[in-house]
């Protein structure tokens, strides 16, 4: 890979993390059911940053999870935003050598629940570790919420909640795709 290539790569992974900060800090739809916390559009840079190249994608994963330590937010959210890094580095990779999978409705939509269940799974596997060790400051709203209720709101949750947010990324990216220079960074991976 050319090295202008990898500074363009490297500008849009830092721009990508900026708007994956800044979304869950100013975006007005929000639902907060402990131990959830669901923010339209706050996985649509992972999204776009998946759709570009594998090291984009797990620099705005990284970037994004830091974002959360800073926001003052409990440790539950932190290790769910760190979990994004293996389902966005999965789905890029996916990407890479199926590259074909965006451009078809179908494909598309099959990538897209792939994803929201790996992404849901994860999200559902942090709390349960976080539940179990007593590490979860949310261990007291589980215990009364019911472990089926946390169940069906953490992975349900997270499923729609990732399909949501990557139907608005693809909205955004089928367009961007077209023009030559957003073109040229996906296509030398």
């Amino acid at each position: 890979m050319n090295r202008n290539l990898s500074v363009y790569r490297l500008v849009i992974a830092a721009l990508l993390v900026a708007v994956g900060i800044v979304i869950p800090m100013t975006m007005p739809i929000k639902v907060y059911i402990p131990p959830m916390s669901f923010t339209l559009a706050s996985h649509v840079a992972i999204f776009l940053a998946m759709f570009i190249s594998p090291g984009t994608a797990a620099l705005v994963a990284l970037g994004t999870t830091v974002g959360f330590v800073f926001s003052g937010l409990p440790i539950d959210v932190w290790f769910r935003a760190f979990s994004h890094l293996i389902w966005a580095l999965g789905g890029a990779l996916w990407l890479q050598k199926h590259p074909d999978t965006l451009g078809s409705p179908v494909k598309s939509a099959i990538f897209c629940a792939l994803i929201a269940a790996v992404h849901g799974a994860l999200e559902m596997l942090v709390i349960i570790i976080l539940y179990f060790t007593g590490m979860s400051v949310m261990v007291q709203k589980i215990t009364d919420a019911g472990f089926l209720f946390v169940f069906f709101l953490v992975f349900i949750g997270s499923f729609v909640h990732s399909c949501a947010d990557y139907v608005i990324a693809n909205a955004i990216w089928l367009p961007l795709r077209k023009i030559k220079g957003v073109s040229r960074i996906t296509a030398a991976k």
